[in-house]
């Protein structure tokens, strides 16, 4: 099977959650997210996001205790599957064979 295509966003998703490291929480993906992207993103929007991803099987999460600032609720921790991999792979492949041989019309204008 094929790897899945992924979006812009989800692969900023995918990346930031790779970076973050293994239980990975949604606040901190968000932060990587604004802080290397430049991406901020509200909660509702984060959240459908990180479910559509996994309902693609290409993120998990598994429960993970909650914190005495969350009054012990529990929380999701986020981990890249297999597929997950895969799927930042092939994009990156597709956009690297893009890219090749465009960096004489795409570079920045001499001032």
């Amino acid at each position: 099977m094929p790897p899945a295509y992924l979006g812009e966003f989800e692969q900023l998703l995918l990346l930031a959650v790779l970076r973050v490291g293994s239980d990975a929480f949604a606040p901190d993906v968000a932060r990587e997210l604004e802080a290397r992207a430049g991406r901020s993103v509200s909660r509702g929007h984060l959240y459908t996001s990180l479910d559509r991803l996994e309902d693609k099987g290409l993120l998990r999460w598994k429960v993970a205790a909650g914190t005495a600032v969350r009054d012990g609720l529990p929380r999701r921790a986020y981990t890249v599957t297999p597929a997950g991999v895969a799927a930042l792979r092939a994009s990156r492949d597709v956009l690297q064979r893009m890219w090749h041989g465009l960096d004489g019309l795409l570079k920045e204008p001499s001032r």
